[in-house]
Parts: C-alpha cells; sequence; structure tokens
C-alpha cells in the first residue's frame, strides 16, 4: 500500500532537511516512538506504538537511511519490525523530498508498505487517517523545534543583549537588563518581519 503526505514548515529547506535526518532529533516528535540504539550514522534500532482502529500495536524494529542526496534534498528510509506482543510485522520505505515553499519548505513524504497480522485486517482508509494523523503531529513538532531554534532570533536576542550591556556600560548606574523588556523587544521586532517588509 502506498500514502502520500506533505506538510509546510518556516524554516529554510536546508536545515529542515538536516533536521530530519537527525534520528536523535526526529524520534522525540514521532508518536509513539522509542529510540533504542544508534547503530551507525544510518542504522537505528527502535520500538514504535501505534493505534489502529481499536487496537494499539508495538513493533520493534530496525531503521535505516538507504539513500541519500544532498543536492537535491532527497532521502529514502527502509524500516522493518516484528509485534513485540503477536506474530505481525511490517516492512516500509519512506522517500522524502524537501522543496523550497515561498519563505520557507515544503516536506513531501511517499511511504509504501506492507503489514501483517492484526494490522492488516483495516482498510486502507483507516490506514490513510492514522497516517495523517501521524504525519500531522510530527510536522506540527518538527515545526516548534525548527522554529524555536531560528538562528533569526538568537541573532535578535545577541543584538538585544548586546545593546543592554552597552548601555549599561555607558551609565554606570543602570538597571539590570529586563527580561519582560527584553521580550517586548523581540515581539517588536516579529512584528517588524511580519508586517513591515513592504514599508520603506
Amino acid at each position: 500500500m502506498q500514502l502520500e503526505n506533505s506538510f509546510q514548515v518556516g524554516a529554510p529547506p536546508e536545515r529542515v532537511f538536516e533536521y530530519l535526518l537527525d534520528i536523535n532529533k526526529v524520534v522525540g516528535c514521532v508518536p509513539g516512538a522509542e529510540l533504542s540504539e544508534v547503530v551507525d550514522q544510518s542504522t537505528f534500532k527502535g520500538k514504535v506504538k501505534v493505534k489502529v482502529g481499536p487496537i494499539t500495536v508495538a513493533y520493534s524494529g530496525t531503521a535505516r537511511i538507504s539513500e541519500r542526496n544532498d543536492t537535491e534534498r532527497l532521502a529514502t528510509l527502509t524500516a522493518e519490525g516484528r509485534e513485540t506482543t503477536g506474530p505481525g510485522s511490517a516492512r516500509a520505505t519512506a522517500q522524502m523530498h524537501v522543496q523550497t515553499a515561498g519563505e520557507g519548505s515544503l516536506v513531501r513524504i511517499t511511504t509504501e508498505y506492507h503489514v501483517a497480522g492484526r494490522v492488516a485486517q483495516f482498510g486502507r482508509g483507516v490506514m490513510e487517517d492514522v497516517s495523517k494523523r501521524l504525519v500531522n503531529d510530527m510536522a506540527k513538532c518538527i515545526q516548534a523545534n525548527l522554529e524555536a531554534d531560528d538562528p533569526a532570533l538568537e541573532d535578535d536576542v545577541a543584538a538585544a543583549v548586546s545593546r543592554s550591556s552597552a548601555a549599561q556600560a555607558t551609565v554606570r548606574a543602570a538597571q539590570p537588563v529586563s527580561a519582560f523588556g527584553l521580550l517586548l523587544h523581540l515581539i517588536a521586532v516579529r512584528f517588524r518581519r511580519l508586517f513591515g517588509r513592504g514599508s520603506a
């Protein structure tokens, strides 16, 4: 069975692609996933729990980055796992492509998978719903993490702290840096970036 999913992230494609291939970061954004061992830079072992219909299935297996093209920002991930409490199994191949989308990125994921066991009794519609839910949850987490780690925001903080330090050096009796004032400054910078791009 093949499924196609996509989501947008407000960060440059290069950063998004690098983030998606860092298993230590991504695993925390995959609902029900747990990393148990990093075999090497492209091979990982772990567990994942997935709720399909009325049942929850846990798999233990291995995933590896089988192909990677940094220039095109393309990567293929293959994974195999077996149920931890039953005879079922699952195999999947996911191709990921990160493209430029405006000032951010568009991530497209095409997954080809085969399942055996209890999960196999559910139709394509249920599997698509589960897949979309997982991808949406993962996308929100990845976007939040990337935007929280925005270098532009870090530059704003550094600039604000630098200006505050300079002011303190000039005026010996100056008050300590106000965290509240710093927050207001960053909010103001963000609003100017969002709404002031077209103004002179």
